[in-house]
């Protein structure tokens, strides 16, 4: 049998292919674009380095998140990827920001604005086939490992293909039509792309810190896991959380209130393989017996049907 790697591996070794590999381009990108001449080929290397800062962020939360759990963090670390995604979403942001207001100034400058040498032609279809790779790979490894810090990384490189896409499209106006406004144009629609992208991740990362689910349907699968156990009735006050790409889920049941507690403690631990057969990655269930048509407190949290 071959070697089985676990997530966190998965994840470091996934970001260091990625620090390794937007290095080498933003590095291409930047050099060559000084000897070509071409800011927006400039522009699109120091956004690449970006990614190598974003990549060792990556690295960083990844040995953080193997951590085993403490006094202080009994539930583990799994948390701070999602920190980290939100880190990530920042630093997009900053960056679309950054290149359109780029975009504003090139456009408002562009009769001044000179014809890079073809060299920074070449040098960005190089970086569009490196950062399709790149973003395959992650966005692979991210639906792999169910890690939102490795998605969030994939879109990103996916946005860093457009802005590529850009730079090619606004060099193929200025050397063939002649019109260099067409360059600063098409970045600014890219940088509103990014700016975008950004505030999706962000608000995304926000479920996991506050304690929610972004697969709602899991409840429907849990209410119809307890339903097939026998003698288990009313499942309610319903919770469940993520850590990282595990399910911890809280919830009561009804029972037959003649039963022994041996009979109650069964019902529960039926209920208990009963979901975990049903969902994927249930980290941990905690099962609270009452009598059946009993009376309950009003309830703040969780869901029922």
């Amino acid at each position: 049998m071959g070697k089985v790697v676990s997530r966190n591996q998965i994840l470091i070794r996934t970001s260091w292919i990625s620090t390794i590999g937007n290095a080498i381009l933003s590095a291409a990108k930047i050099v060559l674009g000084i000897i070509s001449g071409s800011l927006a080929v400039i522009s699109d290397g120091i956004d690449s380095l970006m990614d190598v800062v974003i990549s060792i962020v990556m690295i960083f939360t990844a040995n953080i998140m193997k951590r085993p759990p403490s006094e202080k963090y009994v539930f583990g670390y799994e948390k701070a990827e999602a920190i980290a995604t939100k880190i990530l979403s920042l630093i997009i942001f900053y960056a679309g920001v950054q290149m359109f207001i780029f975009s504003i100034q090139k456009t408002l400058e562009s009769d001044n604005q000179k014809l890079p040498s073809k060299l920074a032609i070449y040098v960005t279809i190089f970086s569009i086939i490196g950062k399709l790779l790149l973003a395959f790979y992650q966005h692979k490894q991210g639906k792999r490992t169910k890690s939102s810090m490795l998605i969030a990384n994939a879109i990103n490189m996916r946005n860093d293909v457009l802005i590529s896409a850009g730079v090619l499209i606004g060099l193929f106006f200025s050397f063939i039509l002649d019109l260099p406004l067409l360059d600063s144009i098409v970045s600014l629609i890219i940088s509103l792309f990014i700016i975008k992208s950004a505030i999706t991740i962000f608000m995304d990362s926000n479920v996991e810190l506050m304690d929610g689910i972004k697969d709602t349907s899991v409840y429907d699968k849990i209410f119809i896991a307890v339903n097939n156990v026998p003698g288990a009735s009313n499942p309610h006050r319903m919770r469940s959380r993520q850590v990282g790409n595990m399910y911890i889920i809280t919830l009561d049941i009804e029972v037959d209130g003649n039963i022994t507690v041996d009979t109650a403690h069964k019902i529960a631990e039926s209920v208990e393989k009963s979901i975990k057969d049903t969902v994927e990655n249930v980290y941990d269930i905690v099962v609270h017996i009452e009598p059946k048509n009993g009376k309950h407190s009003k309830e703040k949290f969780g869901i029922k049907r």
